[in-house]
């Protein structure tokens, strides 16, 4: 099985949970309840592209306290 050139493999809930410094129960309960990263259903398993869980971590930027 071949990758694409330049683009990583698409990570399981483990390897994204690892990549987001989450727990992979964390990680499951947001894409349930939502607010989670943008993710893939490839049959019934779940994967993550690695490019989506960087664009969620950049909507989480913060600069103060006071922002929601």
């Amino acid at each position: 099985m071949s990758t694409l050139p330049n683009r990583p493999p698409l990570m399981t809930v483990q390897q994204a949970a690892l990549y987001l410094s989450l727990s992979a129960s964390t990680l499951n309960k947001l894409r349930v309840f939502g607010g989670g990263p943008a993710y893939l259903k490839v049959t019934r398993r779940i994967r993550y592209d690695q490019a989506d869980l960087d664009l969620w971590l950049g909507s989480k930027r913060k600069r103060s306290t006071s922002e929601n």
